[in-house]
This record gives structure tokens, C-alpha cells and sequence, in this order.
């Protein structure tokens, strides 16, 4: 007979290594008690790693360490946010880091958030939650909040030439094109950039 273990378990393991997870990510499989008791269950077996009081990760193998990777941050900030039913948007290194413009691992990952202001900590990480209402996120898919994110933190000097490559090479035609639908209210800048983006005669996308 099939456990709530077994299905929370199954769940986890269709998810990608370096995933995480709360309690409230099952409640469609189990009550919130089960659930958390699965998930201390699973991770007392090995299966799991605690990351935070109640957030858990399903790590992923680092041949470098020769054993778990580190957690990553973003998928524990998702998890958080989740849990709470917060809105995030990746702000400044941590936007530019997840569009792969920039190598530099943030010693802090930062997100604007419409949950409280709030800083999580764990031993090889943190994660600072600022609350902001921010109009140019409003209405915008989670791919263009972020897209319109790094490059507000670039600013408008350094979006250059290389950055539209690095973009193009990153995001697809059709997230360009949505970026361009969405981004109508943006910073003038922001907006002329994203259509520059998505001009198809010079863009190499297939």
C-alpha cells in the first residue's frame, strides 16, 4: 500500500537534483503533519537535507566536492516563498547571476519580495528578502520581472552589444517576445532595449 512517504518521496525525486521544498508543497497529497513528518522521515534516511527549519532540499551530486553540491539559494528562496504565497523578484547581482550575466556568485542572494523584509541563513548561504512594491513588476511574468531586474542594475551605459548576445544566447524568441509585450510600462530605457532584443531581423534565434 502506497504511504504518504512513498508519493512525497516520488514528488521529490520527478523534481530537479538542487530542488527544495516545504511542507506545503504536498498538501494536495497529504495534511500538513504528514507531510512534515515525511520529509523528517526522508531526510533522517538521507534522501533529504535539512536546509532551514522546515525547508528542505533534494541535493544535487557536486564532482568537485565528491559528495552533495552546496544548496542552491534560489531554489530555497522559491521554496520560501511558496510556503507563504510571496511574490519574488531577483534583484541586482543575484538577477544578473541567474541571466548569466555575471560569473560572480552573490555573497547574498537578494529578492524583492511583497512578503516582510527578512534575512535567512544557513551555513554556506543567505538570502535577503526586501519587502517592495514594485510598479514595474506588477502584472509581469517572472521571466521578464527578472530580465527587467539586471538590467535596471546594469543600468543603461552597460547594455551593450555583448549583453543583447549574452541575452539572446540565454532567453528564447518567445520569451523575448513576451518581455516586449510586458514591459510597455517599464523605464523608457529598459523598454527600448527589450524591443531591441526582440527585433527578429538581426536576432539568431531559430
Amino acid at each position: 500500500m502506497e504511504t504518504t512517504e512513498t508519493r512525497v518521496l516520488a514528488r521529490i525525486r520527478g523534481a530537479e537534483k538542487g530542488s527544495a521544498f516545504t511542507a506545503k508543497d504536498f498538501l494536495d497529497l497529504a495534511g500538513y503533519e504528514a507531510a512534515k513528518k515525511s520529509l523528517l522521515r526522508l531526510t533522517n534516511s538521507g534522501k533529504l537535507r535539512r536546509i532551514l527549519r522546515g525547508v528542505y532540499d533534494y541535493p544535487a551530486y557536486s564532482a568537485a566536492r565528491k559528495g552533495p553540491a552546496s544548496p542552491n539559494p534560489d531554489a530555497i528562496a522559491r521554496a520560501i516563498a511558496r510556503a507563504h504565497g510571496w511574490t519574488l523578484v531577483p534583484a541586482g547581482d543575484t538577477a544578473l547571476n541567474l541571466l548569466g550575466l555575471s560569473s560572480q556568485v552573490p555573497a547574498q542572494w537578494h529578492y524583492f519580495s511583497d512578503g516582510p523584509t527578512k534575512r535567512y541563513e544557513w551555513d554556506s548561504g543567505s538570502i535577503y528578502l526586501t519587502h517592495r512594491a514594485n510598479k514595474e513588476t506588477t502584472g509581469l511574468s517572472a521571466q521578464t520581472a527578472l530580465l527587467v531586474q539586471a538590467l535596471k542594475t546594469l543600468g543603461k551605459e552597460r547594455a551593450d552589444n555583448q549583453v543583447v548576445e549574452a541575452l539572446r544566447a540565454k532567453l528564447t524568441r518567445k520569451d523575448c517576445a513576451c518581455a516586449l509585450r510586458e514591459s510597455r510600462y517599464a523605464t523608457t530605457w529598459v523598454h527600448e532595449f527589450i524591443k531591441r532584443l526582440a527585433d527578429e531581423e538581426d536576432s539568431p534565434h531559430a
